[in-house]
């Protein structure tokens, strides 16, 4: 397989072209970076500490020069791009003060004397797969916990943000010692090799793979988890400020092109909200700037590729437009920030992840049955509620089977430090993020002492 990484706004120029390394040299590089993770333990929490926290600071230094590799690689805003890297330098120092943590407690015994402890141990390699939509965050929230824990890491990206990832990967190895990361690139073959050998596997991509990979994984009984996208629904009550949900919706539709796990694809008027909503959001959504992602006013680059771009307008074929559905005549793979209706039940833009700037207004008599659509879907990752009253948003709090809930704010934007992920096929095993992700990335241990 040859690794090919293009400009979706300008697919002539070429960023990165070599030969993907294949099967054994995926498992070879678990097997050296294995070689170091007992150093790496034994190093201490200061150690990983500082290192983590030198990670931070050459992030925060090349944050330019990795914005602009973002803008160029996949197309990502720059003010997004500016973001991201914001926020992968908070990651970065956020997981810094995780070694100094408790890792464990002490237990009296049931009886008679002597200690029982809890101890939570890393796994030992973990083995790291990330897509390319955010090529600097997704590995970080993902490889610096497990640093901090006392893994050593692979990192497989998707060929799409391969030269992010080896940029990143430089920064990293600045900070840690030798053999603690490294990236292996390509395509299915690595990450197959990858999950066969890791120790503990974390994937984030499309739903077919990510089910592979936990079957792998799980077979081999090695801790997963697997994140794996979103179909997630905007809920628009009578007693919302219409225009400010509108805002709300399209940033979320049609920032960085709809490419997110997060972005809303259904959009859901509630009643006498519909009639308003339609034409708000309508207006909202041909009011979005599109256009080249390194200029500052740019919300909707463009596509990661030809065919990304051929699902979305092939999602909106035949429904009834009420704006976008156009293609700009323009270099690079660009569509037009769409919003439709009258998509009948099992249409893909109700069933799939289409990944797009494209959402689908849907009715609903009252808030039992926007719940009952929310919950219909496959996908359960976040779903935003919008409305002036408190009853109502605790209400959707309690019935919607989605594993993030926004009340009043976009379905785009998470908290790092909180857990990250979905229900039923947005996603497997524990939560990524937060405390959460230290806890996955080790395991639990029962020692009992008692006098010899």
């Amino acid at each position: 397989m040859t690794v090919i990484s293009r400009n979706p706004a300008d697919p002539a120029d070429i960023l990165v072209e070599l030969t993907a390394p294949g099967a054994f040299a995926a498992a070879d590089a678990v097997e050296r970076v294995r070689a170091a993770q007992p150093g790496w333990v034994l190093g201490g929490a200061a150690a990983r500490s500082a290192a983590l926290g030198a990670v931070a600071a050459a992030v925060e230094a090349a944050s330019a020069e990795l914005a602009a590799l973002a803008v160029r690689e996949v197309g990502k805003p720059v003010a997004e791009a500016r973001a991201e890297l914001a926020r992968t330098v908070a990651l970065w120092r956020y997981y810094a003060q995780a070694p100094y943590e408790p890792t464990g407690a002490v237990h009296e015994t049931a009886a008679g004397p002597g200690l029982l402890l809890t101890r939570r141990r890393p796994h030992g390699v973990a083995g790291l797969i990330t897509p390319w939509n955010f090529p600097f965050a997704i590995p970080s929230w993902k490889a610096a916990p497990a640093l901090a824990a006392g893994n050593t890491v692979v990192l497989k990206p998707a060929p799409e943000a391969t030269a992010c990832a080896l940029r990143l990967a430089e920064l990293i190895r600045q900070a840690v010692p030798e053999g603690v990361f490294t990236v292996v690139p390509g395509g299915a073959t690595e990450g197959a090799a990858l999950v066969s050998a890791a120790d503990v596997v974390s994937f984030t991509g499309s739903g077919g793979v990510g089910r592979e990979v936990v079957r792998t994984a799980s077979a081999r009984g090695v801790p997963v988890q697997a994140e794996t996208g979103g179909l997630n629904a905007a809920i628009v009550l009578p007693d919302a400020d219409i225009e400010r949900a509108a805002a709300h919706i399209a940033g979320a539709v049609a920032g960085y092109a709809g490419q997110k796990c997060t972005a809303t694809s259904r959009v859901i008027g509630v009643g006498a909200a519909l009639d308003p909503l339609r034409e708000a959001l309508a207006e909202a959504l041909r009011a979005v700037p599109v256009g080249e992602p390194a200029d500052e006013a740019t919300v909707c680059g463009p596509l990661i590729g030809e065919n990304a771009r051929e699902a979305v307008t092939g999602a909106w074929h035949g429904l009834s437009v009420l704006a976008g559905g156009t293609v700009p005549d323009r270099p690079g793979w660009y569509a037009a920030p769409t919003l439709v209706e009258k998509a009948a039940p099992g249409h893909r833009l109700l069933t799939e992840e289409v990944f797009g700037p494209v959402a689908a207004l849907l009715p609903a008599r009252d808030l039992d049955h926007a719940v009952r659509i929310v919950n219909a879907a496959r996908y359960g990752l976040v779903t935003s509620v919008h409305t002036a009253g408190l009853a109502a948003a605790l209400d959707g709090l309690d019935r919607l089977d989605t594993g993030m809930i926004r009340i009043n704010a976009p379905t785009t934007g998470v908290d790092f430090h909180l857990p990250f992920g979905g229900t039923k096929d947005s996603g497997s095993g524990p939560r990524e993020q937060g405390r959460a992700a230290l806890d996955f990335y080790t395991s639990s241990r029962t020692y009992t002492l008692t006098p010899g």
